[in-house]
């Protein structure tokens, strides 16, 4: 039996589980991300777990395939970071690094991916290999799988579907630097700013205040039937479905699956994506499932793992 290690570095902690070949996961486990020289700890920590593992559970290396890891970063295909705001890397050779540090075979991707080859493996799109995610958090994060592997592209910036332009005539700055990006409109943050605008000298009812608003809160209201509520969401909808068909007319997923905090809206927030992705789907893509995330926070364990057995 063969067995790997699935790892999914995060700004806080890190994530780690040992598989057998198969996907069955045997453990899974944490450890601090130490943020402290630059990150410089990461790396060695991990290292470091994955050792005491291989001999607590008394494996030998060559019963070790290798290790997979997702970080919050383009990541090149040779496993290069060249910038993790999140970590405080400018430039990270992770793969060779790691290869040096355990002696066993390492391959990296952005969390993003990982996340959805995870979800394609073994969570909602399992049995699929075309398959788009969306993670909509505080930012909006995404994975394309193709032909059952992930799209990494030439920089590492692959999927990168929050920094897709979607208003043209957007004048305040998205985090990256750009105008009108689909995480500005489909975020967390994104939802607020739509509702805190339209909630902007509104003499309507509406169970809404501006005050400590969250995404939560808005699609909580549309489901006790708020008007103001429901048509925030309807915004963030067409933003949302209209992206997603331009994305489906490139890469023509079987599946789009939704994870993330937001995604906790449940079935509702598909609903409200889908009629305006049906809008403008090329007919070909209409066909595509709209399903809610299964993995939860150990996608990325999973993707990763996935990662080494590609």
């Amino acid at each position: 039996m063969k067995y790997c290690f699935g790892v999914d570095v995060g700004g806080t902690s890190i994530k780690m589980g040992l598989f057998r070949e198969d996907g069955d996961l045997l453990e899974k486990w944490e450890i601090v991300t130490r943020q402290e020289n630059h990150s410089d700890e990461i790396l060695p920590d991990i290292a470091e777990s994955v050792s005491a593992k291989i001999k607590e559970y008394r494996l030998t290396r060559e019963m070790v395939t290798g290790i997979g890891i997702g970080v919050p970063a383009p990541v090149t295909e040779d496993g290069i970071v060249n910038g993790c705001a999140n970590l405080g890397w400018e430039y990270k050779e992770v793969k060779r690094e790691m290869e040096s540090l355990t002696g066993l075979l390492v391959r990296v991707g952005n969390d993003a991916n990982v996340a959805a080859l995870g979800e394609m493996w073994k969570g909602a799109g399992a049995g699929q290999r075309n398959l788009v995610m969306v993670t909509l958090g505080t930012g909006v994060g995404g994975g394309l799988v193709v032909g059952g592997k992930a799209i990494a592209g030439a920089h590492g910036a692959g999927g990168e579907i929050g920094h897709m332009c979607v208003n043209y005539k957007e004048k305040e700055v998205c985090g990256c630097g750009n105008s009108g990006c689909l995480e500005q409109y489909a975020s967390a943050t994104g939802i607020v700013r739509i509702a805190k605008k339209r909630l902007e000298g509104n003499s309507e009812n509406t169970v809404l205040t501006s005050e400590n608003l969250t995404a939560k809160q808005v699609f909580d209201a549309v489901k006790a039937g708020d008007q103001i509520a429901c048509e925030i969401a309807e915004e963030f909808g067409n933003y949302m479905g209209h992206a997603l068909a331009n994305i489906a007319a490139i890469v023509d997923p079987a599946v789009i699956v939704f994870g993330g905090g937001v995604s906790r809206a449940g079935e509702i927030l598909l609903d409200y994506v889908r009629k305006p992705y049906q809008e403008r789907a090329f007919f070909a893509d209409r066909a595509v499932k709209f399903v809610l995330a299964e993995l939860g926070n150990d996608a990325g364990i999973y993707g990763a793992a996935k990662l080494i057995l590609e």
